[in-house]
Order: C-alpha cells, then sequence, then structure tokens
C-alpha cells in the first residue's frame, strides 16, 4: 500500500482482534473504517446458485402506512431545536476518527437525508394515486420540514473539511443536492426561494470540485500528501452518490460541471469488475479478489454504482444487470445483514460493513425504478418486506452505531426506500431534461 498513515486505532481494536484470534494478513497503515486494514479469507469457487427469489407475499398497504408513519413519528421526535437531525453524542469508545469539522458535516448530511425523506413522504401522501400513503401528522412533518431547510440553508454553506486528512464533508454536499431538489420542488409557486436553492446547488459543485481527487472522483481520507487539492483515492461509492446527486440536480435543469462529472463516471467506472461487483476503492485495483471486492461484499456499493452509471448513460448497466444485482441483493441478503449493528467497520465476512446496509437498499429502490413497470413490483415488495422487518421498537432504523446520527440517517433511507416501493409513480424531481452521458 502506498499510504504511509500510522493506524490510530491499534489499540482500539486489540481487543476485538483478541477475541477473534489471530488476524489473517492485515494491511499496514490502514485507519479501521478502510477494509485493507481488515484480513481476507479464504475462499474456494463454487458453482453460481440459481440467484432469483420466488415471488414476494402481498403487503397489506396499511402495514407499509404504519411503517412509515412510525418513522415519521421518530424523526419528529428526534429533531434538534435548531432544525437539524443527528449529533457528536452517544459514543462507544470505538468510534471513526472525526474532528469538528467532521461532525459538522455529518450532522448536515443526516440532515439532508431526513428532509429528503420527510419531503418525499409528504409528495407521496399528497399524490392523488392509488399507492397514497396518509401520513398521521401532515402538519407537524410540514414544520419539521421547514425547520429542517431552514438549518441546511444556514449550515451547509459553511461546511468544510475539518483537516488536510479528513474530508467527509463530501457526504455533506452529496446529500446537501439531493435534499436541495426535492426543497425546490416543494413550493414550486416561490420563484425567489428556487433561485436560492439554484445557487446553493451550483455552491455544492464549486465544493465537490474543490475536494476532488486529484486522480478525479472523490475520497474522504487523504492519509498521503495532506494538500490542498486532496490525494485521497476515491471510493466507488461516494463517486455513486455524488454522481446520483448530480443527475437529481440536472433533471431540473441545474446541471452539474460536464468535466466533474465526466471525471467521476470514468473513476467509477475503473472500479468495475465484469461481473458489476465495484472495488471498495481505487487503491485496491491490485487486489481485486479480496473479500470486500468480491460480489459479497459488494452487495450495497454494486446497486449504488450501477444506478449512477445507468442514468448518466452508461450502456452496459443494462436492465438485466439491474434485476441481477437486485436478485444477489435478495437472495444473499445475510451478507449485508451479518454486518448490520457490528461496531467495528468491516469486521464481518467480505469485510461487510455496517453502514452500507440502508445505504445499499436505497439505492437498489431506485434501481428498480429504473426497470420497466411491469419488473418493479416484484422487486419493490421484496426490498419492502426486508426493510419491514428490521425496523426498530422506537419506529426509526439503524445500521452501526455512529455517535448520535446512526438512527435519522438509518430511519431517512429506510422512509427514502418505501417511498420508492409505492406501487405508483416515484416521487422524484420534476424532469426537465435527460441527462446525456458526460462522456
Amino acid at each position: 500500500m502506498r499510504y504511509g498513515f500510522r493506524t490510530l486505532v491499534l489499540a482500539a481494536l486489540a481487543t476485538s482482534a483478541a477475541a477473534q484470534g489471530p488476524a489473517k494478513g492485515p494491511a499496514e497503515g490502514r485507519h479501521a473504517d478502510d477494509p485493507a486494514a481488515a484480513g481476507t479469507p479464504a475462499a474456494a469457487p463454487a458453482p453460481k446458485p440459481g440467484l432469483h427469489p420466488g415471488p414476494p407475499a402481498p403487503i397489506p398497504p396499511a402495514e407499509i402506512a404504519a411503517s412509515i408513519n412510525r418513522g415519521v413519528a421518530f424523526l419528529l421526535k428526534d429533531q434538534r431545536p435548531d432544525g437539524s437531525w443527528g449529533s457528536p453524542e452517544r459514543t462507544k469508545e470505538l468510534n471513526i476518527i472525526a474532528g469538528v469539522g467532521s461532525h459538522h458535516a455529518f450532522r448536515v448530511a443526516t440532515t439532508a437525508l431526513c428532509v429528503a425523506a420527510l419531503t418525499e413522504a409528504t409528495q407521496a401522501a399528497e399524490a392523488r394515486t392509488p399507492g397514497r400513503v396518509e401520513l398521521a401528522r401532515p402538519e407537524d412533518v410540514r414544520r419539521a420540514i421547514e425547520r429542517g431547510e431552514d438549518f441546511l440553508f444556514r449550515e451547509l454553506p459553511r461546511v468544510r473539511r475539518h483537516d488536510a486528512m479528513l474530508i467527509y464533508n463530501v457526504w455533506a454536499h452529496a446529500y446537501g443536492i439531493t435534499a436541495l431538489v426535492r426543497m425546490h420542488g416543494r413550493l414550486p409557486g416561490e420563484g425567489a426561494r428556487r433561485d436560492r436553492i439554484e445557487a446553493l446547488i451550483r455552491e455544492q459543485y464549486d465544493r465537490l470540485a474543490r475536494y476532488e481527487s486529484a486522480e478525479g472522483g472523490w475520497g474522504y481520507y487523504d492519509f498521503a500528501a495532506g494538500t490542498q487539492r486532496p490525494n485521497s483515492d476515491s471510493a466507488s461509492f461516494v463517486d455513486a452518490a455524488v454522481l446520483a446527486a448530480f443527475h437529481d440536480a440536472a433533471a431540473i435543469g441545474v446541471a452539474p460541471p460536464e468535466k466533474l462529472t465526466r471525471r467521476g463516471v470514468e473513476n467509477l467506472v475503473a472500479t468495475r469488475k465484469p461481473d458489476f461487483s465495484y472495488l471498495y476503492g481505487i487503491y485496491l485495483r491490485y487486489r481485486p479478489m479480496m473479500g470486500v471486492n468480491r460480489p459479497g461484499g459488494s452487495l450495497g456499493r454494486s446497486q449504488a454504482c450501477n444506478y449512477a452509471l445507468r442514468v448518466w448513460g452508461d450502456e452496459k448497466v443494462t436492465d438485466a444487470v439491474l434485476k441481477e444485482w437486485l436478485d444477489r441483493l435478495i437472495a444473499r441478503n445475510g451478507w449485508l445483514d451479518m454486518g448490520r449493528k457490528r461496531p467495528i467497520p468491516h469486521e464481518s465476512h467480505f469485510q461487510v460493513a455496517g453502514y452500507f446496509y440502508y445505504f445499499g437498499h436505497y439505492y437498489a429502490t431506485l434501481c428498480a425504478g429504473l426497470l420497466p413497470t411491469a419488473d418493479r413490483a416484484f422487486y419493490q415488495d421484496h426490498l419492502t418486506h426486508i426493510l419491514l422487518s428490521h425496523q426498530e421498537r422506537d419506529g426509526s432504523w439503524w445500521d452501526y452505531p455512529f455517535y448520535n446520527y446512526h438512527q435519522p440517517y438509518g430511519t431517512a433511507f429506510a422512509l427514502l426506500s418505501l417511498t420508492h416501493c409505492l406501487h405508483a409513480p416515484a416521487p422524484m424531481p420534476a424532469t426537465t431534461r435527460q441527462p446525456s452521458s458526460p462522456r
């Protein structure tokens, strides 16, 4: 590995390592959040079994509506007085390294996801379609959205990286765009507000250009040079999240910079393997059969990466590819589920980290929405069954104990996913034009 960074968490990991036995070939100089720091289990080749799942059981609409309302109620209760969601509280003495600026970015990104989720739930409730869900507290939801929007208007322009090493702010810029696009469609008659939102989207483009890796794409660590232009290696799932947000913004007429988009697409394509699993990051290109880079390790990433490349015109991501990876996610959901709620990143099989669980399912619902109408319900119902089965007693969803951000971001991802699984047109941004490939 080219990084000379001295791992900051070896002492914290020692207890876990002792319990699990000797490590198998750890990569030196990596952070605990990096799968290259974990051992790669040997796996013998096996015949590929049939992956297509059987038909899903019918789901009573009232059950889906009740689940959505419980999730919404959790977010209403969990919102902070300043309109945000999430905080650096509830530490577990084994945390992803983060500074003050990192926590600001986490809180803004979490708030953006919550605003997007509540906005889409409201749009689904207001739609005059058979699949609509009646919200139990629409006025409370409206006020929560307004408070969240005020927080984003105030804080999103202030987001920066914490220091030259920690570049978590890319998540706030990406999901900030996601929320801003939903905000843009919420009050279409307010022209000045829309102008302000469009300007803020363009500001996020500027930030993502500023914090783009020198080689293109986006990562969130620079363990090498610590330069003004990050020397980070791009991570496939970050590239995918940014490109998906770019597509949303382009759909409302706020097109991202062509060069920035093209470089992101090129870097994402560079991580793709022939079976449409994706390398965790470009730095692992010489370790394609490492556990995290195999299909079981790519289950959550492949959904996001396939979606991002498909909407940006990659003809290799066909309906058949989308279906195969949706089949994999459903049939082999256990590979992701065994990592869910584990406190150490990448400690599970195939070096899966818990925080890919609801991330992956959200982008899976977007992939299902790209399929022909006749094929969507099959996958939407399967994904709905999975999501309903994991809702907590308090109405939340969470997949990784992450300070005090995990319940709101997990709940937001789950609500966005359920909204897109309703048997009705998904409440996506109004499309003014279809973005073409940046190539």
